[in-house]
């Protein structure tokens, strides 16, 4: 099929295009800036963080570039306010995931049928550039009374640690996570923890089972319990937005070779939790689960690992910010925009931890993370507008 345009490389014939959500969102499109932590190799955000920061540069903003971690930058952009009015944050990741397996040529920015296509569009250099734009036009006639702060983060993708270090030396009275909502208003989202579940078994020549303790079929019981533990989360009490929580095993590694009793059985699980639990409550379900096992199938043993681990999210509705973009949203989709929730994690958690209100809105389309990755093009504008207008509005 024959692309109706085709985003080229900046020169200064097209630079122009770049003040437009569209042009600017073809310009980070075409820069890679696939995670390494989740591609070994990826090309990082350095790339990308430049770009950005000489587009903002040049509109006034000052710049903050944090960089913790060697190539992996994140950046702070501010409008300073002339005083006495709050300070809005926009939040937006400079990282995707891979380009392997994508359909065509990812950094390739391709308009058809009011889309445009490439990795990021949606998840989420949509967002970056529509809240660029955003803050950009708010300010273009002069400071607002309260200060106007983009903060463009590495990592999303993988850890998060990019909102983690602006949170250490940046803060603001609310915030906008602008990551793909289809243009709905998101207030809730699930939290996650991992946890490793080694199951110790005895390692034993195969015709020698008086001698042996098959960690592997130890571990048969634990998954069994994990299924019930799954059934038993599902019928208790729901969340009004995200339902109940979840468990699921996600990887197993066990045994060295066909005649060898396996000594060791490692069990990866995800707990997906909702607001009210928390990775201490899950330890202690889990604990509770693998002592059971312990006390009741003969030859038991274990021993349990937590890994990384987010806090669930939940906005105040009637929280100032969430208000002030709802009317926004409102006005420019023509009606009240719809209320949800998301079963995945973003950075709201950790806003919201270091005690700034925020919510989640961003653009329509689809494709996060998948073979085919597109932005409709119209909910970039309208993104946009909104935006703009909740920064004039937040701010004055």
């Amino acid at each position: 099929m024959v692309p109706e345009t085709a985003a080229a490389p900046e020169t200064s014939a097209t630079a122009e295009s770049a003040v437009t959500p569209t042009g600017l969102l073809a310009r980070l499109v075409a820069i890679d800036s696939v995670n390494p932590d989740l591609v070994p190799g990826g090309a990082g955000e350095s790339a990308i963080a430049d770009y950005c920061g000489g587009w903002l540069a040049a509109r006034g903003f000052e710049l903050h570039r944090l960089e913790q971690h060697p190539g992996r930058p994140s950046l702070v952009a501010l409008v300073r306010g002339t005083g006495g009015g709050r300070a809005l944050m926009l939040n937006g990741h400079l990282d995707t995931v891979s380009l392997a397996g994508y359909d065509g040529d990812p950094l390739e920015p391709r308009i058809r049928d009011g889309r445009m296509h490439g990795r990021g569009t949606f998840d989420m250099k949509g967002g970056l550039a529509a809240m660029m734009v955003a803050a950009a036009r708010a300010t273009a006639d002069g400071p607002l009374r309260g200060d106007v702060v983009l903060a463009l983060v590495a990592d999303e993708e993988h850890a998060s640690f990019g909102t983690e270090e602006v949170l250490e030396s940046f803060t603001a009275d609310a915030a906008v996570v602008v990551e793909p909502s289809h243009l709905e208003v998101t207030l809730a989202h699930k939290g996650f923890a991992w946890f490793d579940v080694e199951i110790v078994g005895r390692a034993a020549h195969g015709s020698r089972p008086e001698l042996g303790v098959d960690a592997i079929a130890k571990a048969g019981h634990f998954l069994v319990a994990l299924e019930d533990l799954g059934r038993r989360l599902a019928k208790g009490p729901a969340h009004p937005l995200l339902g109940t929580g979840t468990v699921h095993a996600s990887v197993i590694r066990g045994g060295e070779e066909p005649s060898t009793y396996p000594a060791h059985c490692r069990i990866t699980l995800e707990r997906r939790t909702v607001p009210g639990e928390h990775a201490d409550r899950v330890e202690q379900e889990l604990t509770s689960l693998l002592d059971h096992l312990t006390a009741t199938v003969p030859d038991f043993a274990y021993r349990l690992t937590r890994g990384l681990h987010r806090e669930p999210f939940e906005a105040d509705p009637q929280a100032p910010v969430v208000r002030t973009l709802t009317h926004h949203a409102t006005l420019a989709l023509g009606h009240p925009p719809v209320v949800r929730a998301e079963p995945f994690w973003t950075d709201c958690a950790l806003l919201d931890r270091a005690g700034i209100p925020c919510l989640l809105f961003g653009v329509d389309g689809a494709g996060a993370h998948a073979a085919t990755e597109y932005v409709d093009l119209a909910s970039l504008d309208l993104l946009t507008d909104v935006l703009t207008a909740t920064v004039r509005d937040f701010c004055c």
